[in-house]
């Protein structure tokens, strides 16, 4: 397998690459992790199982996507592929500094944010986590919002044996929360937690492990509320470049729920009192 990977390395960027050395790197919990080294270059590999490899594409487009709005550092991708039963993705090693600003990491993401998109939706679907995540295009919001992101993780958790009460009423009142506001269509990280948050050894931001797609920038945060890491300083950056609009508190709370019912639908019921909640105090809201 590893001799595959090394020659669809050299393949991809035209000099030779033979593995030296490899090393596990741990903080995932989806994919194995490697730090690859050759003679002068060293690499990072993700692997998992050969049907993995939609899920590695779909992070290669996401990755080369967010490059290209030179807003925030991503790793490169370099290849993708299958070898020896398994699904492979290769990219740009980032030393990781001990920290940097979280001023200028919020307002690294706002620039992110306020590169226009035409339309909401992706080019295709990819994952939250291991979770299958429908990307249709389309014009509007809370539609998309009602049928391909908090519908979908309710209808999945349906199947899982979890009946929300008040998710129907709550999705035939999605319209009340966006009274005011239109949101834009602004390209996502979307799975932005601390975790997918590092500095580089200049102490510049770079995120990482994306879910990306296009979509209401307060979606950005829903994951980001939920386990902390993000200070004022990262608030005072963002809204430095790209102020919050009124009625953010509320809708925030949305797109919480959006990843709490994930977190249910990957990791139990240890999440289903959390997403419970969520309904109840949003139906209120309403």
């Amino acid at each position: 397998m590893w001799d595959a990977i090394a020659n669809h390395i050299e393949d991809a960027t035209g000099e030779p690459f033979e593995i030296r050395l490899k090393q596990p790197v741990g903080g995932g919990c989806i994919n194995d992790a490697y730090r690859v080294d050759s003679r002068d270059r060293v690499l990072f590999v993700k692997l998992n199982q050969a049907a993995g490899l939609d899920m590695f594409e779909a992070e290669t487009d996401g990755l080369q996507e967010l490059a290209a709005t030179q807003s925030i550092r991503v790793p490169s991708p370099i290849c993708c592929g299958t070898a020896g039963g398994q699904a492979y993705l290769v990219m740009e090693f980032i030393n990781l500094g001990d920290g940097g600003s979280q001023v200028q990491l919020g307002k690294r993401l706002a620039k992110l944010h306020a590169v226009a998109q035409p339309t909401f939706g992706w080019h295709r679907d990819n994952t939250i986590g291991a979770t299958h995540q429908p990307n249709p295009i389309s014009d509007d919001w809370v539609d998309f919002l009602r049928e391909h992101r908090l519908g979908f993780q309710f209808r999945l958790a349906n199947q899982n044996g979890m009946a929300f009460n008040g998710s129907d009423e709550l999705l035939r009142q999605l319209d009340a929360f966006f009274d005011g506001y239109q949101p834009s269509p602004s390209l996502l990280q979307g799975d932005l937690w601390s975790g997918n948050v590092a500095f580089d050894e200049n102490g510049d931001p770079v995120i990482y492990d994306p879910a990306t797609y296009r979509g209401d920038r307060e979606a950005e945060f829903g994951l980001t509320e939920m386990f902390g890491g993000f200070g004022t300083d990262f608030w005072a950056g963002y809204e430095s470049v790209l102020p919050l609009e009124d009625g953010y508190g509320t809708r925030k709370l949305l797109y919480r729920l959006y990843h709490t019912l994930n977190h249910f639908n990957l990791f139990g019921s240890g999440y289903a009192g959390s997403a419970q909640s969520l309904v109840d105090q949003l139906l209120r809201l309403a």
